[in-house]
């Protein structure tokens, strides 16, 4: 999963430190004619709305920083570089914090309809929680602070932060179109556009297109308006609509019928999708913004298995891979003389969750409400963990300095505060395997045993399911019998399919794609709304640990964010619902045939400039 929080992932510059990227000269389009490049992920996309709490997946994110535009991203040292080939943001007043955008480019979506306001407008309304309860985003941090209706005009919008938000410049209102989203909202509107779209597939006719663009372009017009005018007015049919569509009518895996679910905003188009095998996206011809690429397709194929992966990189089908190796997969890699290898930690850690809403062992509800048995059961559980084992096992092979992580909130990177934090928050208490003490916990808590654990992996994640072996080994020591649950398409993180987590333990991890301070609220804070719960996929909500993190989103003092950070680590440990266990080693290999592939720690990765990748031939 992808998050957008936490400055200590990597420890190496401040949230506001920033590039500028972009100049003053005529765009000049670099691609290569017919060329295509390869590349793999170890799990396979499926929505298009990454922003949204169904969507909110790394593999999906890949994809997304490959079609979009944004008003920045973040390099691999990492310095957030500030797109102004495509737009202007500038902070007008610190009290109210006012910040005002601005699109400069003459840019277009994929059907060529210009990006403007009511695209900045609807982004607002859809991740800030203020507007309509249909809106389902994997995080409001940030944008919840403004609960005035943002004003607009050509191409602009101004946001007025209630509280003075820390990570502001981190904020980018861009996500999917709005006329797009009220096509899928209101169909039988767009029919007109559909069937231009169609005729234009038939044929491949320029023609063909140009009259498929003049239709969307008229159905915007009016389209945009009745979205900007539902959330000024408040119009609640329409925002239901809308928030149900933005949620909803952007999953899936294989390409949709309507144009409207998959209009981009940037170098490519989405070409072509084959469900569990690949997406494939080609270049953007009414792009004229923003760095060039090189290639003329990129090909995302879904490669679960390490091996598979560089047996298909050394037999020359794929260029790029990253994964999750073990030490195994390092050797095979070292082992193909064709390619490149980098090695780096990445910002992403492994952690186990606990869900204490679903009827399971870790919820009180399963005990009459007893609060103290279920916390006593998942101390327990959380003490048979073999941390320190999977990391021996596992990951020192790949980083002989790994160490087993023992915060949730901050990497061992950030050197200033790691240790204190580790100091305050009670991990100690997990520092071992104490199978007895965990037999003891569970007979003052007075349960059977055996407790049967249904417990959550991604399938075919060969990393992963190593860990689960061990975990069940050590847990049926004390008396926990897990039941292998694992599936591929993470059905659990979607609140319209599964509202409540069905799974009793999920293991998975954190990929940060920012060096945020705040953001974190996204996973611990409390909800009353399933679709409002972002992150929380296990259900959890303590109070004081919520008020903490929603103050760090609003401190800029950094002794009283780390007291926050303090306060939050101690909750989130004395309530033991997650487990942290390590920071990712990175492994990036890549073939002789492209250049210009650069490790990166946070998300995306190594898609991070994907313009620059090139044919090893292309000057020749």
């Amino acid at each position: 999963m992808k998050i957008a929080r936490l400055a200590a992932g990597v420890g190496i510059v401040a949230a506001g430190a920033l590039v500028l990227a972009g100049c003053g000269n005529p765009y000049q389009s670099e691609v290569v004619e017919g060329t295509e490049i390869t590349v793999a992920y170890n799990s396979g996309f499926f929505h298009f709305n990454d922003d949204s709490s169904a969507g909110n997946n790394t593999a999906n994110g890949n994809v997304k920083y490959m079609t979009d535009t944004s008003f920045g991203y973040y390099d691999n040292t990492p310095e957030y570089v500030h797109r102004t080939d495509f737009g202007t943001y500038e902070k007008t007043s610190d009290d109210p914090l006012t910040v005002e955008y601005e699109i400069t480019a003459d840019a277009v979506w994929s059907d060529g309809v210009p990006i403007d306001e009511a695209d900045l407008l609807l982004q607002w309304a859809a991740m800030s929680g203020n507007v309509d309860e249909a809106f389902s985003p994997a995080a409001t941090t940030g944008y919840n602070l403004i609960t005035e209706t943002p004003a607009t005009d050509d191409k602009k919008i101004t946001l007025v932060y209630d509280e003075p938000y820390v990570d502001w410049e981190l904020v980018s209102p861009l996500g999917v179109s709005a006329h797009g989203t009220y096509a899928l909202a209101f169909p039988d509107e767009y029919s007109d556009v559909q069937a231009a779209y169609d005729t234009w597939k038939d044929s491949g006719e320029e023609g063909d297109f140009t009259a498929y663009s003049d239709a969307a372009k008229a159905f915007a017009e009016d389209a945009k308006q009745k979205v900007v005018d539902a959330i000024t007015d408040g119009d609640t049919e329409v925002l239901a609509a809308l928030g149900d569509a933005w949620s909803n009518a952007y999953g899936y895996t294989t390409l949709p019928d309507s144009p409207a679910a998959a209009l981009t905003s940037g170098p490519y188009i989405v070409d072509d999708i084959v469900e569990d095998q690949y997406i494939t996206i080609a270049n953007n011809p009414l792009y004229t913004w923003g760095p060039s690429p090189k290639f003329e397709k990129i090909t995302v194929r879904t490669i679960a298995d390490s091996t598979t992966a560089l047996q298909a990189l050394e037999s020359g089908e794929l260029d790029i891979w990253t994964g999750q190796p073990t030490s195994d997969i390092l050797e095979v890699a070292n082992g193909i003389d064709t390619a490149d290898v980098q090695t780096g930690v990445q910002a992403s850690h492994e952690h186990i969750d606990l869900t204490v809403n679903n009827g399971g062992p870790f919820d009180p509800a399963t005990y009459g409400g007893d609060e103290e048995k279920a916390l006593k059961v998942r101390q327990a559980f959380l003490m048979t963990v073999p941390r320190e084992e999977i990391v021996d096992k596992i990951i020192k092979p790949l980083n002989p300095e790994a160490t087993v992580r023992n915060t949730n909130l901050v990497s061992q990177a950030d050197t200033a505060r790691y240790d204190e934090l580790v100091a305050a928050n009670g991990s100690d208490a997990y520092a071992e395997v104490d199978i007895e003490g965990a037999k003891a916990l569970l007979a003052e808590a007075g349960v059977t045993t055996p407790i049967e654990v249904g417990f959550w992996y991604p399938e075919g994640n060969v990393r992963r399911g190593q860990q689960y072996e061990l975990i069940a080994s050590s847990a049926a020591l004390a008396g926990f019998q897990l039941v292998d649950e694992a599936e591929p398409d993470w059905v659990f993180t979607d609140p319209s399919a599964e509202p409540i987590n069905p799974h009793d333990a999920t293991l998975f991890a954190w990929s940060q794609t920012s060096t945020a301070i705040g953001g974190s609220d996204q996973i611990y804070a409390c909800y009353d709304d399933p679709m409002a719960k972002g992150g929380n996929y296990n259900g959890y909500c303590d109070e004081e640990v919520s008020d903490a993190l929603a103050t760090l989103n609003v401190t800029a003092d950094e002794a009283t964010q780390t007291e926050l950070l303090v306060t939050a680590e101690t909750g989130i440990w004395s309530d033991a619902v997650t487990l942290p266990i390590f920071q990712f080693p990175g492994l990036l290999v890549s073939s002789d045939k492209v250049t210009g592939v650069e490790i990166m720690p946070l998300s995306p990765d190594y898609f991070w400039n994907f313009w620059e990748w090139a044919p090893a031939d292309a000057g020749e």
